[in-house]
């Protein structure tokens, strides 16, 4: 089960817009993919920061009632999966540093490429 901190690292979509209204200037940020997500900040990057912390906390919430959570935008539409044409002696030296470690090349690769 994705936990929040999963949900955190994806790329969402935020929109984040200067308003000038009877209440004062300020900045209203949300996420375009999080149905009621929200906040607001004096400054566009206080802004950012209130909605980083409120979509943790909404999808906490959504999680320990049960509910769904929307993936981003255009998100589902990626496999996972890409081909990728290397040198024959990065394969070789991969190859041999993932028996190293005593993992797939696979999962050798993945740690490789998120670090």
């Amino acid at each position: 089960m994705k936990k929040a901190k999963d949900y955190m690292n994806l790329p969402y979509n935020y929109i984040i817009q200067p308003i000038k209204d009877e209440s004062g200037e300020y900045y209203y940020a949300r996420v375009l993919e999080l149905d009621g997500c929200q906040s607001t900040g004096d400054t566009f990057e206080e802004a950012y920061n209130n909605l980083r912390e409120a979509m943790e906390g909404w999808i906490e919430t959504k999680l320990e009632n049960g509910f769904k959570i929307s993936l981003p935008v255009g998100y589902e539409n990626f496999s996972g999966k890409f081909i990728v044409r290397i040198p024959k002696s990065l394969h070789y030296k991969l190859t041999i540093e993932a028996e190293k470690e005593g993992v797939s090349l696979n999962q050798y690769a993945l740690y490789k490429l998120s670090s």
